[in-house]
This record gives structure tokens, sequence and C-alpha cells, in this order.
């Protein structure tokens, strides 16, 4: 009878053993990001650049960012190595070990990159902006988000996201609220109700875009005069030609967004390579080139032509009186501040 269970419990360890070996070989390296075109962007810039130097298969997979989803996918099974991350994600993920500790030695050290873009966990891919765009060839001069409110001077219809984040910051911007101070105000409920106040002054004239390359069309399209609109796809209606729009830094918002290793990972060697090596100053040239997104690493910048270095959310010219976008206090006022920015939207105008 013992003989038995000593059978059956080595049966048992043998299945376990050979499951955590199953689990341990080596597959594809595999990056999971957002789903669109920055999927084909980074397998163009970084993802087959690298494999081919390496001599592997690279993969890019789609994932939504979230962060129940990371958890559920993290461990011996998981079918990531490396994925592109928010601040908030990486935050949480890093402190509950989802998120791999980083050997920064192996990525060529922290000072590849600025001090923001680095953490235990992370490691800097890109920045984005959103900005004030208009088009040049109908409004000359630079405007600001105060002239963006002022219809009078600037008569015209203006185009904003249908969404609190970035809008709620931006009228507060407009009504003289210091960038410094935006997301200190609408801590408060009196901090709320002013940026709802600016923007009931510009309800009649608001046209309301959701998808990115809705903003830039509008603006194309002569629907609005001015519009907040993510920097890389002004940047990019530019470079076909077609448009001459203008990108306003000043008091744009931006946000970085890192690459980290997923715990479980059985290429923990080859995805410390991968960081390396999109870590290089060409690499990250490469998906400007592609995106417009900004490069973080010391060195990039140089590397794009000197007259697209303009379009480069993180020049240190862009960001010297421009907000970082505090994803924390999304990740806590989302849920109440959408449902109050929605029946904003459904009320009568004042």
């Amino acid at each position: 009878m013992r003989r038995g269970r000593d059978i059956f419990f080595a049966a048992l360890l043998f299945a376990a053993v050979s499951m955590d070996a199953h689990a341990a070989q080596a597959r594809d390296f595999t990056l999971a990001v957002p789903p669109g075109a920055l999927i084909a962007a980074l397998k163009t810039a970084y993802l087959d650049p690298f494999a081919s130097a390496n001599g592997i298969t690279a993969n890019g997979l789609s994932w939504d960012g979230d962060y129940a989803d990371l958890v559920q996918n993290a461990g011996i099974y998981t079918p990531w190595d490396v994925v592109l991350v928010t601040m908030p994600v990486l935050e949480e993920g890093c402190a509950r070990g989802v998120l791999q500790k980083l050997d920064w030695n192996a990525l060529g050290g922290r000072d590849r990159y600025p001090a923001f873009a680095t953490s235990d966990c992370g490691v800097g891919a890109f920045m984005t902006s959103v900005v004030l765009s208009w088009d040049n060839d109908k409004l000359q001069g630079t405007p600001s988000w105060a002239d963006f409110w002022d219809v009078a001077k600037y008569p015209g219809k203006r185009g904003l996201r249908r969404d609190p984040r970035t809008t709620l910051e931006i009228a507060l911007l407009a009504d003289g609220v210091a960038a410094g101070d935006v997301y200190a105000t609408l801590r408060t409920e009196d901090g709320i109700k002013r940026a709802f106040r600016k923007l009931d002054q510009l309800r009649p004239y608001i046209v309301w875009w959701e998808k990115p390359e809705e903003a830039v069309r509008i603006l194309g399209e002569g629907k609005v005069l001015m519009t907040l609109a993510p920097s890389a796809e002004v940047a990019a209606a530019d470079r076909d030609g077609a448009h001459h729009f203008g990108l306003q830094w000043s008091e744009s918002l931006y946000r970085v967004k890192s690459f980290a290793i997923v715990t479980g990972s059985p290429n923990i060697p080859l995805a410390q390579k991968f960081l390396a090596f999109v870590g290089d100053p060409g690499a990250e040239a490469r998906l400007f080139a592609a995106l417009a997104y900004g490069p973080l690493a010391k060195g990039a910048l140089e590397q794009i032509p000197p007259e697209q270095r303009g379009q480069a959310p993180s020049n240190p010219a862009n960001l010297k009186t421009a907000l970082a976008y505090d994803e924390n206090f999304w990740e806590q006022n989302a849920a109440k501040l959408t449902s109050r920015f929605e029946t904003w939207l459904d009320q009568s105008p004042h």
C-alpha cells in the first residue's frame, strides 16, 4: 500500500517537474503592446532588426495594457517576454512582483536615459504628447489655450477629445491655472467645478473627437480652426506635405510609456538584450521616423534630421513649459470624472 502511495506521489512530482521544464523551454521572443499602428512600427524599428541580429524569431502581440490581464498572463506559462506599460501598471506590477526587477548593468546602465525614464522594473520606451494644433494657412501666429477659448478674437470651431482626461486639464490651463497646480486644483471640488464652468463657455463651439486620427482630419477638412491633438498625428499629417499644421508645445501634456520584463518569461537573457538594443539612439530614431514618438535614450535626438527635431515631444525645448500627464490621478478618479463628464455632455447648454 505504501509502495503504491510512493509511486503515486513520484508520478505527481515527475508531472510537476515536467510541466515546469516544459514551461521553461524557450519559445519565440514576444513583445506585447496595445493594438494598432504601434505594433507594425515596433516590428519595423525594433523587432525585425533585433531578430535578424540574433538569429531568432520575434513577434509583436496585442495587449490592451490592463493590469488584471497582466497578472493573469504572468508566471511560468506567460505568452509575453516584454510588455509596454503605463506608469501605474509599471509601479503596481513591480511592487507585486508581476514584473521583473531589471539588471541595469545588462542594459547599458541607467545613465543611458534621463532619470524620469528609468525605474527598478521599467525602461522608458518613448514619450507622447497632446498639443494645441492649427492650420498655419488659416491662422497666423502661435495661439495659446487662452486663445483657444477666445472665439471673439479667433472665430471658429474648436476640437476637443470626448473624454475628461486632458480636456479638464486644458480647461484649467485656459482659465489661468499654472501648469504645476493643475492636478492639485482638480483634486478639489471647487477645481472640478471651475474646469466645467470653463468648458461651459466653449460648449457651443466644440467639435468632439474620439480617435487620434479624427483630430487631424477635422482640422485638415476645416471643420475646426484649432484642436487638441496628439503631436504624433500632427507630425504624420505634415510629413506627406498636404498640410501645414502648427504645434504649440507650451502647456502641452506629455506621458512616458515604458518597457518591462514579465515575471515568468523563459527568455530573460534575450529580453535584456532586447531592452539594451532598443536603447540604441539609432533604433529610437527609426521609431521616431515611423511614428514621431519622442525618443528617450540620450543621443537619439541627434540621430533625427534637424528639421524634424522640433516635432519630438522629448525635445528639451518642448518640455520647458509642458505638463506631465498624471496617470495616477486618472487611475484614481477616471470613473468618477467620466460619469460627471458624460452628465455634463447630456445637459442643455447654459
